[in-house]
């Protein structure tokens, strides 16, 4: 076995990969659940005094400080993680500026006010055609598309990126996400202080991998798709499955009593995400990409969009053009087929890269996957000034 052979073997990642063995990691975790059921039972039923026969005797409440001092040490931790990340975020090299691209960064605050880390890139002259708006996959951050961005300038596109909470330089516990639900409306929100900033700017979301259900769920919402001219999403999770069906059953009730809860044996040898060795080496060398073994609730999370989307794939009317590689281990292309097939959408495009991986714009071909982006965006855009033409 080659040295990239294996170096490809040890480096893996992946939404539906992660959570697979976490849940195996149950049936040796009996205890575990036994202890967590019995304490919840214990919070929940009534307590009896105990009223000795001479007096009663009330146990002393415990001490609020005591609690608020736990609480307090857990939040401290949760800051200074945040603040060394957005450290980390700020000082990665973007690209040098040069008459053709100009980058920034910039904090976000979300719908519950969360600051989130937003890149942007721009071209430096030229009519903007349009605006690309990056939703980064689950684990990873808006800094890994700092090449896709550049490319997309020197086609005169802008283009934003936000980090999710608990990735890349935004608030939160890294790699803990308690709602993709709130990723979505974030992403809303953020969509909509860009259309104010730009007016008559026509605005296309992105997304990969998780970053593709939480972009195709947000589109489904009509006061979202009123603002979008179309979306793209690369290897979307639109089918995670877990390993058993009793899984279903019991990641409600673990998301809800343990949600940061990491099972240790849920990051270990899986399924490569790309071909290239050195594409591979540099997102697992990036200290900004979370590579511990993932959090309960944001399992649970991921499961229930995913579910969400798959019962709802005939409601989709956004326009959309869905990319994934047909080698892909970590998410299903079948199912991206299938939300092409199913989609009400009137403006649709697939395309299947044959024998490609997970992690389609750091391929060996990710030039050509950015260009064939870039190419059905400017198809869309001439589709719709057809259609003004016509009125007109």
């Amino acid at each position: 076995m080659s040295l990239g052979e294996m170096e490809m073997d040890q480096l893996t990642s992946g939404a539906s990969n992660r959570i697979i063995p976490i849940f195996k990691t149950l049936r040796a975790s009996l205890i575990f659940v036994y202890s967590l059921f019995i304490s919840l039972l214990l919070v929940i039923l009534p307590r009896r005094r105990r009223i000795s026969s001479s007096n009663a005797v009330a146990a002393p409440p415990s001490s609020p400080r005591k609690h608020l001092k736990r609480r307090s040490v857990w939040l401290i931790r949760e800051d200074e993680d945040t603040l060394r990340r957005r450290a980390l975020a700020e000082g990665l090299e973007m690209g040098n500026e040069d008459s053709c691209c100009r980058w920034s960064t910039s904090l976000f605050f979300g719908v519950r006010r969360n600051a989130l880390f937003i890149r942007s890139w721009f071209p430096v002259s030229g009519d903007l055609k349009g605006i690309l708006i990056i939703i980064h996959g689950l684990n990873e951050h808006s800094g890994r598309y700092a090449q896709f961005a550049k490319q997309l300038t020197s086609y005169n596109f802008g283009v934003y990126a936000m980090d999710w909470i608990g990735h890349g330089g935004s608030d939160g516990l890294h790699g803990y996400v308690p709602s993709l639900d709130h990723v979505v409306a974030d992403t809303g929100a953020f969509l909509e202080k860009i259309k104010l900033e730009n007016p008559g700017i026509p605005c296309f979301l992105f997304g990969h991998s998780t970053g593709g259900a939480v972009v195709l769920k947000a589109a489904s919402l009509p006061y979202i798709e009123r603002m979008l001219e179309g979306i793209v999403l690369t290897s979307p999770a639109l089918r995670v499955k877990p390993a058993h069906p009793i899984v279903g059953a019991v990641a409600p009730f673990f998301s809800l009593v343990a949600p940061r809860f990491q099972f240790k044996g849920a990051n270990k040898r899986g399924i490569p995400v790309s071909r290239d060795p050195a594409a591979l080496l540099a997102k697992y060398s990036d200290p900004l990409v979370y590579t511990g073994p993932i959090r309960v609730r944001t399992g649970h999370e991921i499961l229930r969009i995913s579910s969400y989307l798959m019962r709802n794939f005939k409601s989709v009317t956004v326009p959309f053009f869905v990319l994934h590689g047909t080698a892909d281990k970590v998410t299903d292309p079948l199912a991206s087929q299938d939300l092409y097939n199913e989609a009400a959408s009137q403006f649709k495009d697939i395309k299947l890269y044959d024998g490609f991986l997970h992690d389609l714009l750091f391929e060996p071909e990710r030039e050509q996957v950015a260009r064939d982006i870039i190419y059905w965006m400017e198809k869309r855009l001439a589709s719709n000034m057809g259609q003004v033409n016509i009125l007109w």
